[in-house]
């Protein structure tokens, strides 16, 4: 059943537990879509291998996969379920944000799209992470906000807006953080902390609100044994603890790899000195 104030979404109307496996999403557009970015991703590769710029093959890999894990969370029941449920709503964009980003950005997107515009590969800036993370927390948190979120239920185009600017974001930062300068590491290492902390902010004010804050869910949780707060709870707990988590980790990655790194250079001047 939806909300009275709300219109039907682009998922459709909220589905029934028994028929939810049934809701595929097969929008010819978003196919279409999906296509061409693989398409076009296969075509850069080419024109890389000829120009002697060849993305290596575990790289392309990784592309792969993380292509297939979004369109899976865009096509699959998780986008009508996403109607009904705060927590699949935000366990979309945890899969979209913190798995299909960055197995796509280490595939090296960008710097095909560089080279199908006739630019060579270029390195990342110094400053990339940073400003990558504060793009990616500000669009988190807008599209978080209770007043944007219930136009994406009510827009198709304000929709996909979230999806694309969302998404996007991640693919900066992931291929910031993956991509940086070895001299830029410390940078890496605090836009990882901001992205951190901000995720685990955000999903601890969500979790910890006393009284539910997205409209379009008020009357949709009940098929699903939830209230809509204990819903609203569970999405917050899904954005927080993964969140902290996976940007931890890669932060603590980053450091232990500078570490050693610069552990093995410091060696043959030791070497030397004795």
């Amino acid at each position: 059943m939806a909300s009275a104030d709300v219109p039907i979404s682009y998922c459709g109307l909220p589905p029934a537990p028994d028929t939810l496996w049934s809701r595929w999403n097969l929008d010819p557009i978003l196919i279409a879509c999906l296509i061409v970015c693989a398409a076009a991703y296969v075509f850069g590769n080419v024109k890389a291998a000829r120009t002697g710029q060849r993305i290596p093959r575990w790289r392309q890999t990784t592309f792969y996969i993380g292509w297939t894990i979004a369109a899976a969370a865009l096509i699959s029941p998780l986008c009508p379920l996403s109607v009904s449920l705060f927590a699949a709503r935000v366990g979309q964009h945890m899969i979209l944000a913190l798995i299909a980003a960055p197995l796509v950005a280490a595939g090296r997107p960008f710097a095909l799209a560089g080279l199908l515009w006739h630019r060579p590969i270029a390195r990342q800036t110094a400053i990339a992470p940073l400003c990558a993370s504060t793009m990616f927390a500000a669009l988190i948190w807008f599209w978080h906000a209770p007043a944007p979120y219930v136009e994406t239920f009510r827009s198709t185009f304000v929709y996909w807006s979230m999806h694309v600017t969302v998404f996007g974001a991640a693919l900066w930062l992931w291929t910031s953080l993956i991509d940086a300068p070895p001299a830029g590491a410390p940078r890496v290492i605090v836009a990882g902390l901001i992205s951190t902390v901000q995720m685990g902010f955000l999903g601890a004010l969500i979790t910890f609100a006393p009284r539910p804050l997205y409209t379009p869910h008020l009357l949709t949780t009940v098929a699903w044994g939830l209230t809509p707060l204990q819903d609203q709870q569970l999405g917050g707990a899904i954005m927080w603890v993964p969140g902290c988590i996976v940007f931890f980790v890669i932060s603590m990655l980053i450091l232990w790899n500078d570490i050693v790194r610069a552990e093995l250079a410091a060696t043959p001047a030791k070497a030397v000195s004795r």
